[in-house]
């Protein structure tokens, strides 16, 4: 018994840490860093995050290579499918302003050992991320120099043929990464009015953009001689909206900054919705002009809107929207450089981490220590490895954890608070006395009678039909009153929120299965059509059953702060789209993300 016990140990312990969430008791609003972001501040940092690099370069090139001009409808899609994903945090942002973002998030709802593997994804995502943002900022500089900087680079320092690397080393890029990461350690201040210049030089470019374009728009460019609007049909268009997904991914900035907001209950969700309201509008009127002032099969897809406007003659036009895609990728940089070091020190301040990077400046109220380290790191990786081989790499962790968030948000909705003792004190004898009815008054409602004798007034009616309604609500996680009488032998003796936490894990289990088969049934499983059609009924049945007997139970209802609406279904189509996508992400990519994690361990 002794060896089996000791044998066992190493599982329990992972037992308990898969199952310890981070409790935050205290006041929410207590920080060693320094609130001083407004809403403005926050919104113009999830438009930085989001319109980078993507309006100038994604933009041609999914519709060159996969939707056409619908790549319109694409955006519209990813934006809905980003806002899914974005009530998530927006709701986690409100009501835990602490710095971390879904790795908080995961830790407070979930667990210990999920949260770390998702703050260690996001972790090499951020890095990997910045570095490509950085490799794409210098190759667009070095082209309107005719490549002037790669040649030079080259020919009078160094160039190597090695597998996985770039042909010669990018010190444009590893340079703008380590004086960015020096302007952000001198406090959060000076990232935000930096972000706040480029922001509004960017916005500017754009509102440019959308002018000038629709003047030399040609809607022949749309018609069937040039090959349609939707040249590829609904299949380019949903594949459209798979990479599009991406252009949206930087609002996760916003719930990471909640802990320097001023007040974050309501400038997170407002600077959202704001901001993703933005992007997608920049997103699709610009693709809507980009596709009318040349034939989409035409399109460059380095640098389509530039070449666009060069191709019609205004090459100083083209010169405005080069300054402006340099000037929305310096604030995509600044976005990951801000981000990437807070979720390092939330890991750091939780003992996840080494100690050192939870060190705050105590003059810059900022981690100076992450942010020095990682930026350098950050500065490696732009400095040896392609744009082409950085970007294979990236989205899983991402993808990773928007699904958690939005299984956090289910979990925590269905969960019982756990309240103080404090909290519940006894009444005293004097508040006693206060509400006890005078003897010579008539009879009132009490909570412990059956039935009422008289009524004073009116008043009186309403506070009995008030309790009656108290009576007939269930506690947080329980079954429902309506649903009680037909399922309580079933579900009855289960803890509050312990069903919910069960169909959350199989409403994952099914997705997977769902997209699994979707994505591999019919060509690499080669599945007849009987078993195929049999599977995706079988998994979507098990996927609503899920959503239903979530549904069921009593949820939280909390008006203080921004509740994500139509919970489960919401987080529920998060989860779902989320697992598409991640199904659609190449080897080399999952192969990473499972190095990675041998490396977490």
């Amino acid at each position: 018994m002794a060896t089996c016990s000791r044998g066992c140990a190493p599982a329990v312990r992972l037992c308990q840490r898969l199952n310890r969430l981070k409790t935050l008791d205290g006041d929410m609003m207590a920080t060693s860093l320094k609130r001083c972001l407004s809403t403005l501040d926050l919104t113009l940092m999830g438009v930085g995050g989001m319109v980078g690099s993507g309006l100038y370069v994604l933009t041609g090139t999914v519709a060159k290579d996969t939707a056409g001009p619908a790549v319109i409808i694409s955006f519209i899609f990813a934006g809905i499918a980003s806002l899914l994903a974005a009530f998530c945090y927006a709701e986690f942002g409100a009501r835990f302003p602490k710095t971390g973002s879904a790795y908080m998030f995961t830790y407070v709802s979930v667990g210990e050992v999920w949260a770390f593997l998702i703050g260690w994804n996001v972790i090499l995502e951020n890095m990997i991320g910045g570095a490509a943002v950085a490799r794409a900022w210098s190759g667009y500089l070095d082209s309107i120099f005719n490549h002037a900087i790669q040649n030079f680079t080259e020919t009078h320092i160094m160039q190597w043929n090695v597998p996985f690397l770039a042909h010669y080393p990018d010190l444009l890029a590893a340079g703008i990464l380590v004086v960015a990461s020096v302007f952000i350690s001198f406090g959060v201040q000076v990232s935000s009015y930096l972000n706040h210049i480029f922001s509004i030089v960017s916005m500017g470019v754009i509102a440019f953009i959308l002018v000038f374009g629709f003047m030399l728009a040609d809607p022949a460019n749309w018609s069937q001689e040039q090959g349609g609007f939707a040249p590829y049909g609904m299949s380019g268009i949903l594949a459209g909206s798979a990479t599009c997904f991406y252009a949206f991914v930087g609002f996760d900035v916003i719930a990471s900054s909640s802990e320097e907001a001023k007040n974050p209950q309501k400038a997170v969700p407002v600077a959202t919705a704001i901001s993703l309201g933005l992007a997608a509008t920049a997103y699709i009127l610009v693709s809507c002009v980009l596709t009318l002032i040349v034939p989409w099969r035409t399109l460059d897809p380095n640098s389509a809107l530039a070449d666009a406007f060069f191709r019609r003659g205004y090459s100083w036009a083209g010169i405005v929207v080069a300054v402006g895609s340099i000037c929305a990728m310096n604030t995509v940089l600044l976005c990951n450089l801000f981000s990437l070091p807070r979720i390092v020190y939330a890991m750091a301040e939780d003992g996840l981490f080494f100690s050192i990077f939870a060190r705050v400046n105590p003059v810059t109220k900022v981690p100076v220590n992450a942010i020095l380290v990682f930026g350098i790191l950050m500065a490696c990786m732009a400095l040896i490895f392609d744009l082409e081989a950085l970007v294979q790499f990236l989205s899983i962790g991402t993808l990773l954890a928007y699904t958690f968030v939005a299984a956090s948000v289910i979990v925590l909705r269905f969960q019982p608070e756990k309240t103080n003792s404090k909290d519940t004190a006894t009444p005293s004898p004097n508040a006693n006395a206060e509400v006890s009815p005078a003897p010579s008054e008539t009879q009132t409602i009490t909570e412990d009678s059956e039935e009422p004798k008289q009524y004073e007034s009116f008043s009186d009616k309403l506070q009995l039909v008030e309790r009656q309604k108290t009576r007939e609500r269930r506690g947080v996680g329980q079954l429902k009153a309506y649903w009680e009488p037909y399922l309580d032998r079933l579900l009855g003796d289960c803890e509050p929120g312990e069903v919910v936490a069960f169909c959350v894990m199989t409403l994952i289990v099914s997705s997977v299965s769902l997209c699994a088969v979707l994505e591999f049934g019919n060509e690499q499983l080669q599945f007849p059509v009987w078993c195929f059609a049999m599977l995706l009924v079988i998994f979507t049945l098990v996927y609503v059953l899920s959503l239903a007997l979530i549904w069921i139970h009593e949820p939280q209802r909390n008006n203080q702060t921004f509740q994500v609406p139509l919970v489960p279904l919401t987080p529920g189509a998060s989860i779902l789209f989320n697992v598409f996508l991640m199904m659609k992400l190449s080897l080399l990519t999952w192969i990473r993300f499972t190095v990675w994690i041998a490396i977490g361990k």
